[in-house]
């Protein structure tokens, strides 16, 4: 129950992170969508730090079904264990969701009709999502102290060289289309947008291991 408790309130606070941040942005940037990404991006980096460093020790600070997926991949995690995992990340991810809008004063259900799709879209996802298993299982076998580091830095950059802005975590994903704000995904792409984030894990699967081995 402690690691799924910190499993869930990680991915909580991590949609809390993404969604009020995106909210504040559009609130401030007076329309200019490049400062409000700025600021989405810099507080998704922020939080990652914090919750990668509080809760790793307790969980593995997976927060993520990916990541989730790639350990069970490996032999690392039971399934046992990866699918309440997973259960956690995505009721914490909405409840993050529901705190942002509390927070905001906004409805706290909404449905999101932003359209993120197309070719380069998916494409972004797949490498968005290798790429942050690149810099988990890259950080832990060279310098497993600077993980929390490594992917807080490495989500920061991700939202601006994809063009997806590398949601790279079907919790997330699912979470963000009940929120009709910045951070949002029309719902009738989140299927996909899911499927190319395991298609980079099934890459990241057959490639890693021969890159830093087990």
């Amino acid at each position: 129950m402690r690691t799924l408790l910190a499993e869930g309130l990680g991915t909580a606070f991590l949609l809390i992170g993404v969604v009020g941040s995106g909210i504040m942005g559009d609130a401030l940037a007076g329309g200019n969508i490049a400062i409000a990404l700025l600021a989405n991006a810099i507080a998704t980096g922020c939080i990652l730090y914090v919750i990668i460093t509080v809760l790793g020790p307790i969980s593995g600070a997976h927060f993520n079904p990916a990541v989730t997926l790639a350990f069970l991949l490996r032999g690392e995690l039971p399934a046992a264990r990866a699918v309440p995992y997973v259960l956690v990340q995505v009721i914490g991810g909405i409840l993050g969701v529901w705190a942002a809008h509390l927070m905001f004063d906004l409805s706290i259900l909404q449905v999101s009709t932003t359209d993120r799709t197309g070719p380069s879209q998916w494409a972004s996802e797949i490498i968005a999502t290798f790429g942050l298993l690149f810099v988990i299982f890259g950080g832990i076998k060279q310098k497993p102290d600077a993980v929390p580091t490594l992917v807080a830095l490495y989500i920061t950059g991700a939202y601006w060289f994809t063009s997806s802005t590398s949601f790279a975590n079907p919790a997330v994903t699912i979470a963000r289309g009940f929120s009709d704000t910045f951070a949002g995904i029309n719902p009738a792409h989140i299927p996909m947008f899911i499927l190319m984030q395991i298609i980079g894990v099934g890459v990241a699967a057959l490639i890693l291991p021969r890159l830093f081995g087990k």
